[in-house]
């Protein structure tokens, strides 16, 4: 008898010996691995960051000697004309020694300012670019080609200072995919600069995109370019040479990091990033470096390819140490039979417990050892779990309380909006109509219309960007606001200028809304509007049908601190309509893709020419809601439409 338990005594203290050597072994093999690997992956990461910091910067030195050696050039023609008057076959030589003295230069042109080449002449542009081994001429001046309005000639004239375009298509011009460094050439008259025109040299994007694209890292990394809006430039998916941009793919692959290394890169960061690979889930490292023009170099390369040669030396380690524990826990499994029936004792009395009875207290045993542990673990667990689901039982009942308050603001929200239609039912000289169907609990859409005085109406619609709460209280600074400045009896663009700087102090979010807001005279139909930003609303005439309504040109509310903007005005017809709508309607997306679209919305105004204003509304909406089908929607959708029909 005593021999029995002293067998027994040895086999406990052998399972608790065995058991220490095995443990200590495997977390001493787990950390000299994890730790090796570390330090391992570490230096391999720096060392791919060296190497490719010093690539992204070589790429850049050379894109940057290509501008730097076009630069001079075109500078070098606007001082000599600055400093005297030349004939167009002077200008034309000093453009054809230009081309001649830099092979990366596509072509020149000097584009003088109206009646500055020659009283009485609009437009004077000589252009001198290479065709088929040689140069060829052509005047920019003429009917086809409005150079004045082009970007390398509107923005140095502005700023009054040299700069680089972003790469675009010449048509009309150069006929090629190029990118312009254009010089603003000033004259002195009377103490003052006076503007005279602009000197530009063309570089074919071809070559930045050989100097890109001739970048390898391992075997699938790759290069990419961007342009100063973040739009790429090089790549080497064709499909997203200008016409993606780095936000655009961040959108459609739902990687807020991209967006986040797509401001860096226009903000002209240089770095390193750890993100997802486009369109695989895998993960890369991207290396981005700026060029002085405002572009942004970027150089993107697999995790995985960097890390090969160190991950089949880890397999090889696990191997050796999985075949090395294998032989321990045979040793192990001889020694620990022993205590195998107390762990069975400890299954039998824990079942009731798996099976949800977590008042069954677990009994202690009196072992010391780890399967005394293990009981009391078992024990530890279910006291854990019994407060878990008290807890959870908590939390349901505050996520309830949560959706019982979002349902609340959103009621709170539409309260803020007019829902109670007609709104003036003595009024017969107009007929308005608004509805808003928010595309979460609350939304950042409005609509607004109230009286100034017996003979105007003011009425407005906007669209806060982003959603939710956040969306929804800055619509609702943004209505009161308006309402507020309205009654002030200022014009449109008064109302819109007043309320921007209101909505631009501590804008700490960076949120809009774009607004179209007028002032209908009930007397007259004339009717006074601006625009933030806003989609054109239909304008439905009785005599002439449904258009598109011309809008003046204005900034988004809330982003800009001294904004400009413009009142127009036209006046309404008996019978006639204004639609106005938010982008949730035009943008409504079905399962496949398809937006709802300009055209389709035109063509079914058409259709619902002849309707009320809230048959016109209400069709609308419901329309964009079965163009949506089962898909989620995305945006909200507002919608609302006035009928003058004359003062009585």
């Amino acid at each position: 008898m005593f021999r029995f338990i002293r067998e027994r005594l040895r086999l406990t203290l052998a399972f608790k010996l065995g058991f220490l050597v095995l443990a200590s072994t495997g977390a001493v093999f787990l950390l000299a691995f994890t730790y090796s690997n570390y330090i391992a992956r570490g230096l391999m990461l720096e060392a791919v960051e060296e190497n490719t910091r010093n690539l992204a910067r070589s790429t850049v030195n050379r894109i940057e000697a290509l501008l730097r050696e076009v630069q001079p050039l075109p500078q070098s023609i606007a001082h000599h004309i600055a400093s005297e008057p030349h004939t167009e076959q002077e200008i034309t030589r000093m453009i054809h020694h230009v081309l001649r003295a830099s092979p990366h230069i596509y072509g020149s042109a000097v584009a003088y300012a109206p009646d500055e080449f020659t009283k009485g002449v609009r437009s004077f542009a000589p252009y001198v670019y290479r065709k088929n081994g040689g140069f060829s001429f052509k005047n920019l001046g003429n009917a086809n080609y409005d150079y004045g309005a082009e970007d390398w000639y509107l923005i140095p004239r502005e700023l009054g200072k040299a700069i680089w375009t972003d790469p675009y298509y010449d048509e009309g011009g150069g006929e090629t995919m190029m990118c312009t460094y254009s010089v603003p050439l000033f004259r002195e008259s009377n103490g003052q600069r006076v503007f005279v025109g602009v000197v530009t040299a063309d570089v074919q994007l071809e070559h930045l995109v050989e100097i890109v694209s001739s970048i390898k890292l391992y075997k699938t990394g790759y290069a990419f370019l961007l342009s100063q809006n973040g739009q790429f430039i090089c790549h080497p998916n064709q499909d997203y040479v200008f016409k993606e941009s780095i936000f655009s793919l961040a959108d459609d692959l739902g990687e807020k990091q991209w967006r986040q290394i797509g401001i860096k890169m226009l903000r002209g960061g240089e770095g390193l990033a750890r993100s997802h690979m486009p369109n695989s889930k895998s993960m890369s490292w991207l290396y981005y470096a700026p060029v002085s023009s405002g572009w942004s170099v970027g150089i993107l390369f697999p995790e995985d390819e960097i890390l090969a040669n160190l991950q089949a030396m880890n397999r090889v380690v696990f191997w050796i140490g999985a075949i090395g524990f294998g032989l321990l826990l045979a040793v192990v499994f001889v020694l620990s039979r022993g205590v195998t029936r107390p762990i069975r004792t400890l299954a039998l009395q824990t079942h009731e417990i798996a099976r949800g009875n977590l008042d069954l207290m677990v009994p202690p045993l009196r072992s010391r050892d780890e399967v005394g542990d293990l009981s009391q673990s078992f024990e530890n667990m279910r006291l854990a779990l019994k407060e878990y689901v008290a807890n959870l039982a908590s939390t349901s009942a505050a996520k309830e309380r949560i959706e019982s308050e979002l349902k609340i603001a959103r009621t709170i929200q539409r309260s803020f909006l007019p829902k109670r239609f007609p709104p003036f039912p003595d009024r017969t000289e107009f007929d308005i109509y608004a509805t808003l169907q928010a595309a979460k609990e609350v939304g950042g859409d409005l609509y607004d219309f109230f009286l100034l005085d017996e003979n105007r109406l003011f009425f407005s619609i906007g669209d806060v960007s982003g959603k939710g709460v956040p969306a929804a209280l800055f619509m609702a600074v943004a209505k009161t606001l308006m309402k507020g400045v309205a009654e002030q009896k200022l014009t449109p663009s008064q109302v819109l200028t007043k309320v921007n700087h209101e909505l631009y102090v501590d804008n700490e979010q960076m949120l809009f809304v774009t607004v179209f807001c007028g002032i209908l005279d009930l007397r007259t139909g004339e009717l006074q509007f601006t625009n933030a930003g806003h989609p054109p609303p239909l304008l439905v005439r009785q005599s002439s049908g449904v258009s598109w309504l011309d809008l003046p040109k204005g900034v988004l509310l809330g982003v800009t601190e001294k904004p400009e903007y413009e009142t127009w005005s036209i006046t309404l017809g008996p019978q006639d309509k204004l639609f106005i709508y938010t982008d949730g309607v035009t943008e409504a997306r079905s399962a496949t893709g398809d937006f709802f679209g300009d055209d389709r919305l035109r063509v079914l105004v058409e259709k619902l020419a002849g309707s009320s204003p809230k048959e016109l509304v209400e069709g609308v909406v419901a329309e964009a809601q079965n163009h949506t089908g089962k898909a989620p929607q995305w945006d909200d959708i507002t919608a609302l439409c006035i009928r003058y029909h004359g003062h009585a």
